[in-house]
């Protein structure tokens, strides 16, 4: 079973590359936000909040697959090459370079979607930036090194 499903993301993953990057990620970021109600915040599921999900979702599938998909796209064509320099190399673009700009998008576009004003909304980002971009720089640079240099561009 999980060998057909995985084969079937091949042949959708080969036939629409993009619209597939964007639907796992909105559908990542979706499950991240279950796994947060639920491991993390520890809400049961009476205290779930579909909307939240689904304003999570939305803001995957919107902004951060095209965004980071195409950021991956534009770093491969900088820093051409899967050896261990290159995926070094690509991790210090991007976490030196793209995580702080994404970072401060992406709150902006959480806030928004929250229905946080203007004054409201930067407040939040002043008051949560530094400490998410903090967190960003003990976990990613790691990650990301393995994926630049394991992972296929059309599987990040």
């Amino acid at each position: 079973m999980a060998a057909a499903l995985w084969r079937g993301y091949q042949r959708l993953m080969a036939r629409h590359p993009w619209k597939v990057q964007i639907g796992t990620a909105g559908t990542l970021v979706g499950v991240g936000d279950v796994i947060s109600q639920q491991a993390v915040e520890r809400r049961g599921l009476a205290g779930h909040s579909s909307r939240r999900t689904l304003k999570m979702m939305a803001i995957g599938f919107c902004f951060v697959g095209p965004v980071i998909g195409g950021w991956y796209h534009v770093l491969d064509r900088l820093v051409p090459g899967t050896t261990r320099v290159a995926a070094f190399q690509k991790m210090l673009l991007d976490q030196a370079g793209f995580a702080p700009c994404f970072l401060g998008s992406f709150l902006a576009v959480a806030g928004a979607l929250n229905g946080l004003s203007l004054e409201e909304n930067w407040g939040k980002i002043k008051r949560d930036y530094t400490d998410a971009l903090i967190t960003n720089y003990y976990i990613w640079p790691a990650v990301q090194v393995a994926n630049f240099y394991f992972v296929p561009l059309n599987y990040r």
